[in-house]
Parts: C-alpha cells; structure tokens; sequence
C-alpha cells in the first residue's frame, strides 16, 4: 500500500498561453489542495523532438516555471523539478528497456501521429521510439497511483499499468523475502509485532478482512518504517508477495475550452495565442484584431455570434448579462465589433492580474525559483531513490 500521489509534467517549449492555464494549470492549482503532488518540467522529453536544437531548454523551462507559480501553484503544497536533475528516471528507464517489448512501443498511438505531424524532422531514434517508456518511468519512480490526462494519453497511463504489472510479474518474488518480513515485524517493538501477527492469523486463516484493516491502519501509523519495510508488512499479512511498482490511474480532466484568436483551439503552432503573462497593450491589440463574422461589412450589417471567433472567446471570460448583449447587439447592429471586444479584453487582463502580480516577485529575484526547484528536486530524489533500492535489489543488482 503507497501513499496517494499525482504526478504530472510539462515540456519546456517557451512561455505558456492561455490554453495551457485552461486545460492543465488550473487543474494543477486544484490538485495541489487535494492531493500530494509532484509537477516536474520534463526536458528530457523536450529532446525526443528537440535533440538537434537543445540551446533554448534552459531558458524555457525557468520561463515555464515562473508561469506555474504565476498561475497560483503553490512550492508549499506541491513538489516543483526538473526531470534531468533526478538522474534515476534515466536509470529505471534504462532497466526497464531490458524487458520493454519492442511491439509495445510500435503500437503507442501518439508514436506514430507525431511522426505524422513532424514529419520535416528526423525522429527515427531510439530516443523517440522509447520515449512512451521514458514517461512510464517519469511516473512509476514515485510509484504515483493518480495520473491527471486528457482522454488523448490514456493509452500512455495503460501503457504504464501493463508494464508494472510485467516488473511485478517477473521481479515481484523478492529474494528471502519472509525473511525479510518477519524482521521487519521484529521492528514494530513487542506488542505491536504481537497484535501484528494476531491480525495477520486472523486474516489468513478465517478471512477476516476487518483484521486486514486494523492492521493497515496501524502500519500506516507507525513514523519509522520504510517504506520498503511497510510494502513487505503489507504483502505478508495478505499472504501476497511484494509490490515494487504501482499501477497508476488515470484521472481525468476536461479538455481544454480555450479557443485561439482565431476560431481555432488555441495552439503554438497555429500562432493563434495569448501568454500567461503578455502585456495588456499586446492583449488589446491581438483581440482587436481578431476576424469577426465576414457577413458583417458594415457597422450597420446585422451579424450572428456562432459564427464569429470573438463569441468563442466571450464563452470564456463573459457572465450571462454579457453574453445576451453580445447575442442581441450583434444580431441587430445595435453594437460594432470594436465595442463587443472590449469585454472580452477587460475578462482576460483580470484573470492575468493576478498572475502578473505573482510573477513579478520571481522576475525581480530568479534565485526564488532556483531555490524553489533545487528543494523540489532534493525531495524528488529522495522518492526516486527509495524506488531504485527496490527495483535494483528486485532485479539482483544490489551487491551487498
């Protein structure tokens, strides 16, 4: 039995947009009050498609950074790294290619759409054939049982539940490993380590399942233990061996809502975005840009909200006073587009004060931030390296 714990990350390609405080960050800020949860800036990732122009990493993932504290997630609540800083996800990656099948890899979905939609890049590498087992490994390292995605990487949390259950299968019979359990009950002091086994033979013998409970919840009490210890006490009262690695869950989140300034979802690529952080001049001017319903020539041509881009937007950011002025301004001509724009600016500068706000503390002194992910990745390592015990001794690496 682990711990609940999310995990999720984000490659660092530049500032972030509008669409990505939507459709993840948002969520990210929620998660942090419910859960334990570890956000990471997955750079490794950054050069599956980014190997041969690796200069601007560094600077995109301080950058990405600061937009994730801007959007109001929290280093008091949530564990903030860098992937490349805790070196053992390239370790249990590298051991888990020894027994990753090659088919599985072929057959991830996004595989071969990325090859699809990058194709002016060369990506026959290894590193991104492996890179669905690099992410398994970015999850199954801080054996994370919650995985937030949209339904589009399902198949990579799926991905990931098979192959812990093919480590567990084939490493999960840890050598001596009643031994193991009977000294780790020797640990609980005497009259825990007798209630222990009381329960345990409870359980075992007449399938009290009450018992099972007692005794989890006293294990989960007890401060000293390892984990490693817990996870074996855990497996020998319920008659099971040992657990290394945990089949994550997916938890779904909605897809982002958040059109471009075209019509379009707001995307890089598309050219079509806001950033976190833009300044209210460019805001202004990029939505006073933005093409409106082509029926309405003229100030005084009747127009219809569906089919303009402007609507979209006022979807996001309009209360329902709004949204019926817009409706019967724009179907009659009583109102131009320049005026149907201004709320629409007004709603996007006031959700980005705040953010503006909170950024700038980070901007005047960008030891914060180092300080924030260096902490960040202390913690995480110490995660990840209780994992690697577990997974090396599993696999007769351990030399003792």
């Amino acid at each position: 039995m682990y711990a609940e714990r999310v995990l999720s990350g984000m490659r660092p390609t530049g500032a972030l947009h509008l669409g990505h405080y939507h459709g993840v960050l948002k969520n990210w800020v929620k998660l942090q009050h419910e859960y334990p949860c570890l956000f990471f800036a997955a750079d490794w990732h950054a050069l599956t498609t980014h190997y041969d122009n690796p200069q601007g990493i560094e600077q995109a993932t301080w950058d990405m950074v600061i937009d994730w504290l801007a959007a109001g997630v929290d280093p008091n609540q949530a564990t903030l790294f860098i992937q490349s800083k805790v070196p053992e996800h390239a370790e249990l990656h590298l051991l888990m290619s020894m027994m990753t099948p090659l088919g599985w890899l072929e057959r991830v979905p996004t595989y071969k759409d990325q090859q699809e939609k990058l194709a002016g890049k060369d990506l026959t590498t290894y590193g991104f054939l492996g890179y669905p087992l690099l992410m398994s490994a970015d999850i199954l390292i801080y054996r994370a049982d919650k995985v937030p995605v949209g339904e589009d990487q399902i198949p990579h949390v799926e991905f990931t539940r098979e192959l812990a259950r093919r480590f567990n299968h084939m490493y999960g019979r840890e050598p001596g490993f009643e031994d193991k359990a009977r000294e780790a009950v020797k640990k609980l002091g005497g009259k825990k380590a007798r209630l222990y086994d009381e329960l345990r033979t409870r359980f075992q013998q007449n399938g009290d399942k009450e018992a099972v409970e007692q005794a989890k919840a006293m294990l989960n009490e007890i401060q000293h233990l390892s984990a490693a210890d817990r996870e074996r006490l855990f497996g020998f009262l319920e008659g099971t061996g040992k657990m290394i690695l945990v089949e994550p869950d997916c938890l779904l989140t909605e897809a982002s809502k958040m059109p471009g300034l075209d019509g379009q979802k707001m995307s890089k690529s598309y050219h079509n975005t806001i950033t976190l952080r833009e300044s209210e001049d460019s805001v202004a001017k990029k939505v006073k840009s933005m093409p409106t319903d082509t029926n309405r020539v003229r100030r005084t041509d009747p127009g219809d909200p569906a089919r303009c881009p402007v609507w979209q937007l006022h979807q996001v950011y309009s209360d329902e006073g709004t949204k019926e002025w817009v409706q019967q301004g724009c179907r009659t001509a009583g109102i131009g587009c320049i005026e149907c724009k201004q709320p629409v600016i007004d709603g996007i500068l006031r959700e980005q004060a705040p953010m503006r706000e909170r950024a700038q503390v980070y901007l005047d002194d960008p030891t914060l931030v180092k300080n924030i992910l260096a902490d960040g990745c202390e913690k995480a390592r110490e995660y990840a390296r209780e994992t690697m015990r577990d997974v090396r001794e599993a696999m007769g690496l351990e030399y003792h």
